[in-house]
């Protein structure tokens, strides 16, 4: 498991003042592949209030420490970044999106199929995201 300092460098890397909530949230974020829910982050985070894990998200978000994804289950879900991502479509990635359990997976080594716009477009973000069973599902259905 990662120490405190690890969270703390994370969040200086990004620019943002690592206080305790802060810290709190994004080690509860660090879930390696999986992400997670605000509706989870409430959940897991009894102690910490509705507001302040929304402002921290936003805040995350806007320092490019995290990444939103719309996995089409009705609520965004997010995975903390690696250090060398700054969000861009160069950085786009593919997610898994279980049907049976609904948790969402980044498949940070698999890259989102280029696609060729007509003249005119600009591309600013890409969602790409597979559905089906995650492993674990997977085996206990068998």
């Amino acid at each position: 498991m990662r120490d405190e300092e690890y969270f703390v460098k994370k969040l200086e890397f990004r620019d943002i003042k690592p206080t305790s909530s802060r810290l709190l949230i994004l080690h509860e974020m660090y879930r390696g592949d999986e992400a997670v829910s605000m509706p989870d982050l409430e959940r897991l985070l009894p102690t910490v209030d509705k507001s302040t894990i929304s402002r921290t998200l936003a805040l995350f978000l806007l320092h490019k420490l995290i990444h939103a994804i719309d996995d089409g289950s009705g609520v965004l879900k997010y995975n903390v970044c690696d250090d060398d991502c700054d969000c861009s479509v160069d950085f786009e990635h593919t997610h898994f999106y279980c049907e049976n359990c609904h948790r969402t997976f980044c498949l940070k080594h698999i890259a989102v199929p280029v696609v060729s716009l007509p003249d005119g477009f600009t591309l600013n973000s890409i969602n790409y995201v597979l559905k089906g069973l995650c492993p674990e599902c997977a085996e206990k259905l068998k």
